[in-house]
């Protein structure tokens, strides 16, 4: 399937904010934390829109998986694709999956997983200023339903769409929070 295609049959979508995601994101943590039993896991964390309190988001929960430096990625990588995840890119130190993606679109149930070593976890410190700063949370909100339409068949353009706004804020947050992760 081309990249295009994929597109078509996976858009960008955005609904209302959902009391469900917390529960999804419970569940897949709950089960990361059984599949991956056997590794060193430092936090599993809510990443993402759906982490953002009171704001539209696709509906797709964003894990993020932390592993200490001795533990060997790509062996953490295979249990996760063992267990359903299908690996989507792979970096030096970034791997990031999938889950609830059929051949016929979105299962009921969509996970995006980002696996990576501790400490490369910049979406932990935009998630906490968005909630301890609701007028910010709100302008993303707008940002993104102002990108929806335009790239609803683009994710790549979309994301880029974004990355400014990101990373301005989440700088912000590293000087608020300092180390806090």
């Amino acid at each position: 399937m081309t990249l295009e295609e994929l597109w078509e049959l996976f858009p960008i979508f955005l609904i209302a904010p959902d009391e469900k995601w917390v529960g999804y994101y419970d569940e897949i943590a709950s089960f990361l934390q059984k599949a991956l039993k056997d590794y060193s896991i430092e936090r599993i964390s809510h990443i993402g829109s759906t982490a953002i309190k009171g704001i539209w988001a696709k509906d797709i929960v964003d894990v993020l998986i932390e592993i200490p430096y001795n533990q060997d990625i790509e062996t953490v990588a295979y249990t996760m694709e063992r267990n359903g995840f299908i690996r989507m890119s792979t970096g030096k130190s970034r791997i990031s999956f999938n889950k609830g993606y059929t051949k016929d679109g979105f299962a009921d149930k969509v996970y995006h997983a980002h696996l990576r070593y501790v400490g490369d976890n910049d979406e932990l410190y935009f998630r906490d200023y968005l909630n301890e700063h609701p007028q910010i949370a709100k302008e993303y909100e707008i940002l993104k339903l102002g990108l929806w339409k335009k790239y609803e068949h683009n994710r790549n353009a979309y994301t880029d769409a974004k990355t400014g706004f990101i990373c301005k804020w989440t700088a912000e947050a590293r000087k608020l929070y300092g180390d806090r992760y």
